[in-house]
């Protein structure tokens, strides 16, 4: 059961992913390749955060947030291995395209990612709209 306050903190946590993926689709049209990973992966992020919420978890760093939904909702059966792999993925090439110098993403990458973060959310904004009913 989600008291009033969670039910806030997951409205605006999905708030911020769906700003991330518009703000991500912008990117992409205008050739901002990097940007666009950036802004596509923080929308996943955002709704892992999301999720977490309802179970009174919180972190701000990236890797154990990764990790608890990992455990939470891919072990548990909730989510496919395949989310599991598009948030591995769309982390490793959002701290490559940040904080490699010598990586260039293409167009290919940041579309990749934009969709595959598409889905993601669309997926956990499903699940969430269930387990609050």
């Amino acid at each position: 059961m989600m008291t009033d306050n969670i039910r806030a903190l997951v409205s605006y946590r999905l708030e911020q992913a769906g700003e991330s993926l518009a703000a991500g689709k912008l990117l992409l049209e205008q050739g901002l390749f990097r940007p666009s990973i950036n802004r596509s992966y923080y929308a996943m992020f955002y709704s892992v955060l999301a999720l977490l919420t309802t179970r009174r978890e919180e972190t701000s760093k990236h890797a154990r947030a990764i990790a608890l939904f990992d455990k939470e909702f891919v072990k548990a059966g909730l989510f496919s291995k395949q989310f599991s792999r598009w948030l591995h993925e769309a982390f490793d090439l959002r701290q490559r395209s940040d904080y490699s110098p010598q990586f260039l993403p293409t167009e290919e990458d940041a579309r990749g990612v934009l969709d595959q973060a598409t889905s993601f959310v669309i997926e956990i904004k499903a699940k969430l709209t269930t387990m609050a009913s």
